[in-house]
């Protein structure tokens, strides 16, 4: 199974253009059902492909479920496998793949945590100063509320994919897949002053030819990492009323305040980089329940705080 396992991670990254972070985890996954698959076989982690069935895979979710792994992760497990498995049956090695049959454990699908447009204003605001790395952050903070980017799209931006002319910034995101998505002239004006005062120009040098055009570096010259990115944007969120968020949130909410401003579903799909309308349809959700936590808190007519609300979210899930 190790040659098997190689396989298909070296296809993810070619092929696919799978993220690092999708890698790592895929290679742990696969690690661990490995090391069960060959326990339970007793053949210190050698299982031939044809020995593995279905019900071996639901041992091991079982397992990892005993073990405390969270759904979600028991869900990206079983995702792994038949990813794997499905490759497998691709290029031969396998008639029908075995977890095609084993049930994803259902998971909750809790409302994304958004900002309020206040909140999000005052947070751009926080980093004050003249100092490099203060601009770095703001511009940092103007740049993922106003595009809506992944934190993994902010790092990988280079100087080449701004368009100042048309008001615009080409990402990849997910398997490498570009789109061209709008940026404000806030985040471009705090581009260019971060740009400004740490004398870093188009093609300046730095230490890997890859980081030479990087829009965000640290102080060293490297293109920033995403758990830099994370740790800037807990930084100056701990100073809001609701606390440190991560990055996503101001994806959230740039999302929802779009949509509260009457944006087009579909524009706003494109603009994510979403594949599945469905996926941006939860943000009509969200906007539905602020609409109604503000009737409730405002109309002079409303029932009873809060009621109105629950009723109509009742609704709504039938």
């Amino acid at each position: 199974m190790d040659r098997a396992v190689r396989a298909f991670l070296d296809v993810l990254v070619v092929q696919d253009g799978a993220s690092p972070q999708t890698i790592r985890a895929y290679e742990s996954d696969l690690a661990q059902f490995q090391a069960f698959a060959g326990a339970r076989a007793q053949s210190r982690g050698r299982v031939p492909l044809e020995s593995i069935d279905a019900a071996l895979i639901r041992e091991f979710l079982a397992a990892r479920d005993r073990q405390g792994d969270k759904k979600t992760s028991l869900a990206r497990k079983l995702a792994c496998l038949r990813s794997f498995f499905r490759y497998q049956v691709k290029v031969g090695r396998l008639p029908i793949s075995p977890a095609e049959d084993v049930r994803a454990p259902k998971l909750p699908k809790p409302l994304p945590q958004v900002l309020t447009k206040d909140e999000a204003g005052a947070l751009m605001e926080l980093p004050e100063g003249p100092q490099g790395e203060t601009l770095r952050d703001r511009a940092i903070l103007e740049t993922l509320y106003s595009t809506g980017a992944r934190v993994s799209e902010l790092v990988g931006m280079n100087y080449e994919d701004l368009s100042r002319s048309e008001g615009v910034v080409r990402v990849r995101g997910k398997g490498r897949k570009e789109r061209v998505i709008p940026i404000s002239q806030l985040a471009l004006d705090a581009i260019d002053a971060y740009h400004a005062q740490v004398g870093v120009a188009p093609g300046a040098s730095a230490r890997r030819p890859s980081d030479a055009g990087a829009v965000f570096r640290n102080h060293r010259g490297g293109r920033l990492t995403t758990r830099t990115v994370a740790r800037i944007v807990g930084k100056y969120s701990r100073q809001l009323a609701g606390g440190a968020i991560h990055p996503h949130t101001l994806r959230h909410s740039f999302a929802t305040h779009l949509l509260d401003e009457g944006a087009d579903l579909r524009a706003i799909q494109e603009m994510l980089g979403h594949v599945s309308l469905s996926t941006t349809q939860r943000y009509t959700h969200l906007a539905t329940d602020q609409l109604l936590a503000l009737y409730d808190r405002t109309h002079p007519r409303a029932v009873n705080p809060g009621e109105a609300s629950v009723v109509a979210k009742q609704k709504r899930t039938r």
